[in-house]
């Protein structure tokens, strides 16, 4: 692993970065030769799961979808 004096890295820090990024290989930042921080690449990005339209094509229809389910004479608002 490379070491970089931390007033080094001040001023070299987004070389070290795309360094790291590109290579993949860590980087240790020192202060007064005692580590003060490790530079090290991104986990791989986990792409979010799609909610909406997960289900599609996984149900059926069966029978009438419009008509009501009980018949009009069992509704007890229209008996008034």
């Amino acid at each position: 692993m490379e070491e970089v004096a931390i007033s080094k890295f001040k001023a070299t820090c987004l070389a070290v970065l795309q360094r790291v990024n590109q290579t993949g290989e860590p980087v240790l930042v020192t202060r007064f030769g005692k580590p003060v921080a490790e530079i090290v690449p991104p986990s791989p990005a986990v792409q979010p799961r799609r909610v909406l339209g997960q289900m599609r094509g996984t149900g059926r229809i069966l029978g009438d979808i419009v008509s009501p389910v009980v018949d009009e004479d069992d509704w007890e608002v229209l008996r008034s």
